[in-house]
């Protein structure tokens, strides 16, 4: 009985500290953020578009910086070339379609550093512009058939590695994105594993030069994302992804404009490089449970044989 007590009281005031201090502390030091779910309340409504209009539009005003894999469209520049010319590596469109709400993406078009939340980096008083110009001198229409023609392109099924590269990866690294040791995720690329070291160390200064690029046009490097899984939770990294203004004013990171569904795959991919032993881990839940049960019954039956003749 004096054991249950104990056991009691230790259990109270841990469900205090835990239900109590702990919400209230969280309250106080981050506000709370609440998801618009990826709908994208504040961009109008895309009409349908004409594929093949789109097509023509695309391919006059886009492939002079993005690659259209899928198209048989290779990049105009390498990596570090497009990185010394606009900041950051435009991305390839293939995707685009898919993993980018329409709505997102037409505004975009229009008018990318309003639609991506970084206006206020662009301003007249800074001298600078965003890197890709906005076509909002084109009609709807126009933009509509680029949006359309874009997702016809799309794949139907895309990896969490894939969405990752297209939204996140050309300007986060990733070090634990590679099941051989030294081929992490980089900027420009997985690395390789290289049979030389000066092919080894000639991509590192290709990194290099390329993150240079980057800081300049961020401001400063954007962080290595292989454990971000385990430093933020799901609420805070879903609310950055949607509008990175509303957790840090200011921050010079764009608005991507996923999907709700394109989110998901995201985040997919940062468990399996941050978290890669969780399957396994859920997997043995039940069973570490069982054996709890199991413990525990011939725990008691012990502590009964041992302490009978003293009671």
């Amino acid at each position: 009985m004096r054991e249950l007590k104990i056991l009691a009281i230790v259990i109270f005031f841990t469900l205090v500290t835990y239900w109590g201090v702990e919400p209230y502390a969280h309250s106080q030091m981050h506000k709370h953020v609440e998801s618009d779910n990826f709908e994208y309340k504040d961009l109008k409504e895309v009409e349908k578009g004409d594929v093949a209009k789109g097509k023509d539009l695309v391919m006059s005003n886009c492939t002079a910086c993005h690659a259209i894999k899928v198209a048989n469209m290779p990049a105009p520049m390498d990596p570090v070339t497009s990185g010394s010319s606009y900041g950051v590596n435009p991305p390839d469109l293939s995707n685009m379609g898919a993993i980018l709400d329409p709505k997102y993406l037409a505004a975009f078009i229009a008018d990318p550093a309003t639609a991506s939340n970084v206006a206020h980096k662009f301003t007249p008083e800074s001298g600078r512009s965003h890197p890709m110009p906005g076509y909002n001198w084109m009609p709807k229409e126009d933009i509509a058939a680029m949006v359309a023609y874009l997702q016809s392109i799309a794949p139907k099924e895309i990896t969490p590695k894939e969405v990752y590269v297209s939204a996140c990866g050309r300007c986060h690294a990733a070090r634990y994105d590679g099941k051989v040791l030294g081929q992490k995720w980089t900027q420009i690329g997985q690395k390789p594993r290289f049979k030389y070291e000066k092919d080894s160390l000639a991509f590192d200064i290709k990194l290099l030069e390329y993150e240079d690029s980057l800081k300049k046009y961020m401001g400063k490097l954007p962080p290595d994302l292989s454990i971000i899984i385990r430093a933020r939770d799901e609420h805070f990294l879903k609310t950055f992804i949607e509008n990175p203004q509303t957790q840090l004013p200011g921050t010079a990171m764009p608005r991507v404009g996923l999907s709700e569904e394109g989110f998901e795959k995201v985040m997919q991919h940062l468990e399996d490089i941050g978290d890669p032993s969780k399957p396994t881990r859920d997997s043995l839940g039940v069973y570490f449970l069982i054996y709890m049960v199991i413990f525990t019954i011939f725990a008691v039956l012990w502590k009964k044989s041992v302490w009978r003749k003293l009671h």
